[in-house]
């Protein structure tokens, strides 16, 4: 009996393990689409802030009415490059660390497309030196 109570423990754990693998995967033409997107967004980014000019030229921290217009500019540039990829700001925020999370579907889609591959290998680990990105750029 203890037996076959562990064998149906078993099954539903490998069910679950299954089924979670199942739910991870990403579909190809969103891995397309957020790969791209992320690739974009963190050109931007890089440009943006690319020798404290994003800052205002002169290095220092920002005034907090400075921060706010740099929030609304950036959030607008990342509104159009989204919107080229038929994304908003949230569905990117909300979807991009599940697309990303199958590591195996953006590598193919990368090796499938070399020019891509070498722009995305040159985005930063993390934005601006801050952990827990999942991947490279933004």
């Amino acid at each position: 009996m203890t037996i076959k109570r562990v064998q149906a423990y078993l099954s539903l754990i490998g069910s679950i393990v299954l089924f979670t693998g199942v739910a991870v995967a990403a579909e190809p033409a969103d891995v397309e689409r957020f790969v791209n997107a992320r690739i974009e967004i963190g050109e931007m980014m890089t440009n943006y802030f690319k020798g404290g000019a994003g800052y205002g030229g002169d290095g220092q921290r920002p005034s907090a009415e400075r921060m706010n217009e740099m929030r609304a500019d950036i959030n607008s540039k990342l509104t159009a490059i989204l919107a080229k990829r038929d994304l908003t700001l949230d569905d990117y925020r909300t979807r991009s660390a599940d697309v990303f999370a199958d590591d195996a579907a953006v590598k193919q889609y990368l090796s499938e497309h070399p020019d891509l591959k070498q722009r995305y290998d040159a985005l930063p680990l993390d934005r601006m030196g801050r952990g827990g990105s999942t991947g490279r750029g933004y």
